[in-house]
């Protein structure tokens, strides 16, 4: 059986008529009749009665009828939807996250997707701290990332999404709470909190630079795999923490983001497999370029000459 024998059943069934048929799949009649004489066959059944003046559907035409528009729906749908993918404006889209990137920038990319690109679902993995999203990346088990360079492995491309600078979390009883400025020398007899040092955190390097740069090493108190954790510790008053400003986002009972003079910044970036192929992919990068979700290297420029100064 063809996929074009139901084709043609289809058209007689709803003419009733033969040589409409014809007319309706642009084909001469005598091969429709052919075709339809070899269907009968493939299935062992008459779907037809035939007269000189009409043709009418058997029972097991009416049967077979009910099923081969189904067959037929199928096959139209799995073919625009294989069309979509080939496209790239439908599939899945499996996207890593920093913890912090998942309040601060996962709702307004998720927005555009979803208006601009709706034909796409996003599958979320968050809580990836940059060296596992390489991995992931590497080993194709997510297709984006958005983390925070610098990128060590090869192979990853990226774009840059924002440039935040560090802030000073802090016990809300803390001496420094009230204080209307905080710079990073202020820090340096205090408990720190920060990443665990086997995630390779870029937050972490940045922190150590910045104390580096005020004269002293942060003492490090206590470690946590991410960012809810790193802050449940701090409102704890087990010591403070210098994480990115988008930890803004997030209200916590007991803790006090403040200003931290001559702290570092840190790039967040969208990431990607160079090589990947993906129609889709390439769809969301452009998606995303045409709603100015990415900052231009001029922009990340003035940031640090801004910070510098």
């Amino acid at each position: 059986m063809e996929l074009r024998h139901l084709r043609y059943f289809v058209a007689v069934a709803e003419t009733r008529h033969f040589g409409k048929a014809a007319e309706r799949l642009h084909m001469a009649q005598p091969p429709l009749s052919q075709a339809i004489r070899q269907l009968e066959a493939d299935l062992g059944a008459e779907l037809f009665t035939r007269t000189t003046r009409r043709v009418q559907l058997t029972g097991a035409g009416e049967a077979f009828y009910d099923d081969a528009l189904r067959i037929l729906q199928s096959v139209d749908d799995s073919a625009r939807r294989v069309k979509r993918i080939a496209e790239g404006s439908h599939g899945v889209l499996r996207l890593g996250l920093t913890g912090l990137a998942s309040y601060r920038y996962l709702p307004e990319i998720a927005q555009v997707v979803k208006r601009d690109m709706p034909g796409v679902a996003l599958e979320i993995h968050s809580e990836m701290l940059t060296p596992a999203q390489e991995l992931a990346l590497i080993g194709s088990t997510i297709d984006v990332g958005i983390l925070r360079p610098p990128i060590r492995e090869d192979g990853i491309a990226q774009r840059g999404i924002a440039r935040e600078p560090l802030v000073l979390a802090l016990p809300e009883n803390h001496w420094l709470a009230d204080e209307p400025t905080v710079n990073v020398g202020d820090l340096r007899i205090e408990h720190f909190i920060m990443y665990s040092a086997a995630s390779r955190s870029v937050v972490n390097d940045a922190v150590v630079r910045s104390c580096l740069a005020a004269g002293f090493y942060p003492h490090r108190e206590h470690e946590g795999a991410e960012t809810s954790i790193l802050l449940a510790l701090v409102a704890a008053g087990l010591g403070v923490a210098l994480v990115p400003d988008s930890v803004r986002a997030i209200a916590l009972n007991g803790v006090v983001f403040k200003t931290v003079h001559g702290a570092e910044s840190v790039e967040l970036a969208l990431a990607w497999r160079e090589n990947d192929p993906s129609p889709l992919l390439r769809n969301l990068l452009s998606t995303l370029d045409n709603n100015n979700l990415f900052v231009t290297a001029d922009a990340v420029e003035d940031v640090r000459e801004d910070h510098q100064s």
